[in-house]
């Protein structure tokens, strides 16, 4: 896995505080960003079966249940 650095600003009291609170902040910014990444990739497949499902008239929940499926292949 390739890593590359990514910088921000944050207010000189939120570093401080993070600091003072051994936060490690590195950390919760990777965190905080794969949760994003992982929110949006959700709501984009949702969106995809949704729109699968109208195209085939089969249920969000059948399509959902088909990829399953497949993916297990």
């Amino acid at each position: 896995m390739d890593w590359v650095t990514v910088s921000t600003k944050v207010r000189r009291e939120t570093l401080e505080k993070a600091k003072k609170y051994k936060v490690n902040v590195s950390e919760i910014l990777r965190n905080a960003l794969e949760k994003e990444i992982n929110e949006r990739e959700e709501d984009a497949a949702r969106k995809s079966a949704k729109k699968i499902s109208a195209e085939l008239n089969l249920s969000e929940d059948e399509v959902v249940r088909l990829i399953k499926e497949d993916r297990k292949r």
